[in-house]
């Protein structure tokens, strides 16, 4: 089923002229790929974010491991 090219570049809605009832109606058009696309898409920078994250977190907890491994180093060698 196409769609009119005005409907395209606004992506909002298209109206169809049924000749069997002779009403005017309305549809979305948006298409399943275009909204499969931005859902993959989402989902990526999603994961993106959250290995980011996750890299971060790792990296902070190695530098207090050490500053605690530091601390208690310190405290042996002073007694």
């Amino acid at each position: 089923q196409k769609t009119i090219p005005a409907c395209g570049p606004t992506g909002f809605i298209e109206k169809i002229n049924c000749a069997s009832s002779r009403r005017d109606e309305y549809k979305s058009c948006r298409s399943a790929a275009l909204e499969a696309q931005r859902f993959w898409r989402f989902v990526g920078s999603a994961l993106g974010v959250a290995a980011a994250a996750a890299a971060l977190v790792v990296l902070r907890q190695r530098v207090l491991d050490r500053r605690a491994l530091e601390k208690v180093r310190k405290q042996i060698e002073s007694i």
